[in-house]
């Protein structure tokens, strides 16, 4: 239905144009403009570019969020929402200049031929990529490939001498959106979405499916730093949380008329509590869903005001595979706020550094620095709190950004990769002793402590790297966290995110102000 209504659009706005090219026509001065740079420039130009400047050019002006893409953009951007990639189903890693396999994807092509975790890929089609400084991208396309050719590894495998030769027949590999889902608590399950793609409803009923089973009866429903997706994914996700016929969004512009999207009914989880948790960094179809939950009602929005992403694009497909996604109307929550926060047109810089403008301004410490005009005031729609428009969904239960947890020390460690480094090697070399020790989870999370010798080697890598803790008390104030840090990064590589985020989450303020309010 929105197709056909926007090539009717489309069609009129071609019919108009071709009979406004006459010489006055703003179409035909820009026709001009560009045949002339083309034909009478004092240098050679590539006119592919020069049409392409040009789409950008005029999409710069309109908006922060319409955009020009060309075609290996738009399967770049594409291919995270879509559900599935092609290619030889690996989670990896470069560890000095080699690709350290984490994990094979379960049931993919990898694991099926007997690639195991720790492995190394020296060799691919018989060209080294180990030790020769190639760029990860090239790496990965040279793994990735259509659905059913063959490619040749060499794997050097910890314990044999001789390098290891797997061909394998690459096939279509999932990419999860759903990072984790478990029991946080007895009777309190955790689900964390970490985009809007083809695939998320299923993941995300999957989850409470197997939630429910284990006896949930509450849900925390994380979308901290989740940008967004696609609206549908959003709208379906909503819709097990509302009854049929409540709105969950609606969308108009200028030239679109108001669309109203509505539970369907029979949700999966239309009662027990439910608590979003949100940040600074949770955009566009999260705030759909942030904000149909609380305008219904239906649970309570915890953290820091969201994004502020409420524009509607549209992609509009180009003959070279190339696109311009075109900004057509805005995203209205149910209580009618509009999610767009303000923006200046053409000011791209301004709005690229909101983030900066909310931590100067003490927004991201205190609740009280968030301030909103009467006429924004809108009413939720069965216990008619207050809640505002003017950009993004602020949340029931304010949160504040707690600067003092990461130090300066742990920053720096964190971008040299020094930190991920470090827990690559150490699991590397002790993964089977790992595993023999600790049978489950459960086990290691309640036994397991981060031995002082890699703590040490992360320290001495620093200093290598110069980067060293201003004093004694920086570097106890960084130990804590960093051993946190790396025990759950551990247990990632030992089994899933799930249980990452199940030893993280205990020092996520935010989740554990979701728990407190769980318990009330």
């Amino acid at each position: 239905m929105c197709a056909a209504i926007l090539s009717l659009h489309l069609l009129s706005a071609s019919a108009q144009m071709s009979v406004r090219l006459g010489p006055d026509a703003p179409l035909r001065k820009l026709q001009i403009a560009e045949m002339a740079v083309n034909n009478l420039y004092v240098d050679s130009v590539d006119e592919q570019k020069l049409v392409e400047d040009g789409i950008r050019g005029m999409l710069e002006k309109l908006d922060p969020h319409s955009s020009y893409l060309t075609a290996k953009e738009v399967k770049a951007a594409n291919e995270p929402l879509q559900g599935n990639f092609e290619g030889i189903g690996v989670q990896f890693n470069m560890v000095e200049d080699t690709l350290l396999v984490i994990q094979p994807v379960s049931g993919g092509p990898s694991e099926k031929m007997g690639i195991v975790a720790g492995d190394r890929i020296v060799s691919v089609n018989d060209t080294a990529i180990a030790g020769v400084k190639m760029a990860k991208e090239e790496i990965m396309r040279r793994l990735r490939g259509p659905k059913g050719t063959k490619v040749n590894l060499g794997i050097v495998r910890r314990g044999i001498a001789d390098t290891l030769r797997f061909v394998i027949t690459r096939d279509k590999i999932p990419v999860k959106s759903v990072d984790a889902s478990y029991m946080i608590r007895p009777g309190v399950g955790y689900i964390r979405i970490g985009s809007f793609g083809a695939t998320t409803h299923d993941e995300f009923c999957a989850s409470l499916k197997k939630l429910k089973k284990q006896g949930m009866r509450s849900l925390i429903l994380d979308l901290q730093e989740n940008g967004g997706g696609y609206l549908q994914a959003a709208v379906k996700i909503a819709g097990e949380f509302l009854q049929y016929n409540d709105l969950i969004v609606y969308t108009q512009g200028r030239q679109i008329r108001r669309m109203d999207y509505k539970a369907q009914g029979g949700g999966l989880f239309e009662n027990g509590k439910v608590i979003v948790l949100v940040d600074s960094y949770t955009a566009s179809a999260a705030e759909i869903v942030s904000g149909a939950i609380q305008d219904h009602d239906r649970g309570i929005v915890v953290g820091r005001r969201t994004f502020g992403k409420g524009l509607v694009q549209r992609p509009i497909d180009l003959p070279d595979g190339s696109m311009i996604r075109l900004t057509i109307a805005h995203y209205y929550t149910p209580s009618g706020r509009c999610i767009q926060k303000p923006y200046e047109k053409g000011n791209q810089k301004d709005y690229a550094e909101d983030m900066l403008h909310r931590l100067k301004s003490g927004e991201l410490m205190s609740a009280d620095s968030v301030h909103f005009a009467d006429s924004l005031k809108c009413y939720t729609l069965k216990k008619h709190r207050v809640v505002y428009g003017g950009g993004g969904i602020m949340p029931d239960e304010f949160v504040p950004l707690d600067t003092l947890k990461y130090t300066k020390y742990h920053r720096q460690l964190a971008a040299k990769t020094i930190i991920i480094t470090a827990n690559l090697r150490y699991v590397d070399e002790h993964r089977k002793q790992l595993r023999q020790q600790y049978t489950s989870f459960a086990d290691f999370r309640q036994r397991f402590e981060v031995p002082q010798t890699l703590i040490d080697h992360i320290v001495a890598e620093g200093e290598k790297q110069n980067v060293k803790p201003k004093d004694d008390a920086e570097l106890q104030a960084t130990l804590p966290y960093l051993r946190t840090q790396l025990k759950a990064l551990i247990a990632r590589d030992l089994w899933d995110m799930d249980e990452y985020y199940a030893i993280m989450n205990e020092l996520n303020d935010t989740v554990r102000r979701a728990l407190e309010l769980m318990n009330n």
